[in-house]
């Protein structure tokens, strides 16, 4: 495996850590920007937004650079945004800094999971992506954690400056670690990178990471009142089991990744069936503490970590270049948004088991959009190589 793929690891963990930050310090970021804790909440979604809406855009302003190039810019955009946060004094200020972090990020994702495909041999893609998706696992697994306990002893600006240091190592790391591949003159242009989206089956695929990415979010979001309220563990319990199924997370992504690329529809459609079974389970089984674990820990092991496999189908249906994989990265938000928001609705009306049977509804619908490619069985195809790319997996494997 190329070493620029656990560079770009370590670039992902930094934008996913950012992500979540704020929700770890919400009554100190409340308190320090003179603002409610609802309004620091749309600190959240804002960037969640930003990187739906906005991240394509910003993809399309660097996809004429080398990818290498097209990083360091998109590092520097994410780095003025953190340090932006960090001296933010008013909430209008922080505002902006989370919407230009959340563009960033998304165009991050992008730019990075299309050069994995660029520098990786074609069966082996589903693995370097899954190596690449740790960053996010490690995000939410230490991320968070770190940030949080950073902000809560030395200021919540002093977790925004500690982001701001791993971004400046990730963007040192990625001008060294990552070789420099031209761009093909002859191919990637705007044109090409947008007509792939007149294919109605592209859209069904990126429909089907939106619901299992909605199907896990809609119970993850509300794991903290779920696990307290009906489960009956204690406040200071709850960091424990989500740190345990943040590591749930990094297991099932590094399986997923082994077997994404032979065996991309089968692992999406069994992921899905075990995801709703999880869901279901802890709908119904909330009140008991052992089987509500267990759920939970499945959900972490079925539930995000299908990445390597979404993003090879997607790339396999459309290509792999840079608009494609941002777009993607946008329906995945999409997911987190719809599961999250929707989420709250069906708690006020059906109270907190709801969200779980949310989860298991979307599930379902997700296997639906796949049953159609498991019926037609094809034989399996390396992911077509991204239009921009210039270097040849052998010369990758050589740096």
């Amino acid at each position: 495996m190329p070493r620029a793929v656990y560079v770009l690891a370590l670039g992902i963990f930094a934008m996913v850590t950012s992500e979540f930050v704020v929700a770890g310090l919400m009554p100190q970021m409340a308190d320090g920007l003179n603002a409610t804790i609802p309004q620091i909440g749309y600190l959240i979604t804002a960037f969640a937004v930003a990187m739906a809406a906005g991240g394509p855009f910003l993809t399309v302003a660097v996809m004429k650079l080398p990818p290498r190039t097209a990083l360091m810019a998109l590092f520097a955009i994410f780095l003025a945004g953190n340090v932006l946060a960090a001296t933010a004094s008013g909430y209008a200020t922080m505002m902006a800094a989370r919407i230009v972090t959340g563009i960033a990020s998304q165009a991050f994702f992008g730019v990075g999971i299309s050069l994995c495909a660029q520098i990786t041999r074609p069966e082996v893609r589903g693995r370097a992506i899954a190596v690449a998706m740790n960053g996010l696992m490690l995000g939410t697994l230490l991320g968070l954690p770190i940030s949080t306990l950073v902000g809560e002893h030395f200021g919540w600006r002093a977790a925004f400056w500690t982001i701001t240091l791993i971004t400046v190592i990730a963007a040192v790391a990625t001008l060294f670690g990552v070789p420099r591949i031209e761009r093909d003159q002859g191919g990637g242009s705007f044109r090409e990178e947008v007509g792939v989206f007149r294919k109605p089956r592209l859209w069904l695929v990126l429909s089907t990471s939106t619901l299992i990415i909605g199907a896990t979010f809609s119970a993850f979001s509300y794991f903290n009142p779920i696990l307290t309220d009906l489960a009956g563990f204690s406040a200071g319990t709850v960091p424990v089991l989500l740190i345990a199924y943040g590591a749930a997370t990094v297991v099932g992504n590094n399986v997923v990744g082994r077997f994404a690329d032979k065996h991309t529809v089968p692992v999406l459609a069994v992921g899905l069936v075990l995801n709703t079974v999880f869901l279901a389970g802890f709908a119904l089984l909330a009140d008991l503490p052992v089987p509500a674990i267990i759920c939970m820990m499945g959900i972490g092991l079925v539930g995000v970590t299908m990445n390597p496999a979404m993003a090879t189908r997607v790339q396999r249906t459309g290509n792999a270049g840079p608009m494609v994989n941002t777009v993607h990265s946008s329906f995945i938000t999409l997911g987190i948004i719809l599961g999250s928001s929707i989420g709250a609705v069906v708690i006020d009306v059906w109270g907190l088991r709801a969200p779980l049977w949310l989860g298991a509804i979307m599930a379902v619908a997700g296997l639906a959009t796949v049953l159609p490619d498991l019926a037609r069985r094809p034989a399996p195809e390396p992911a077509p190589a991204a239009p921009a790319a210039g270097a040849t997996a052998k010369q990758a494997e050589q740096v």
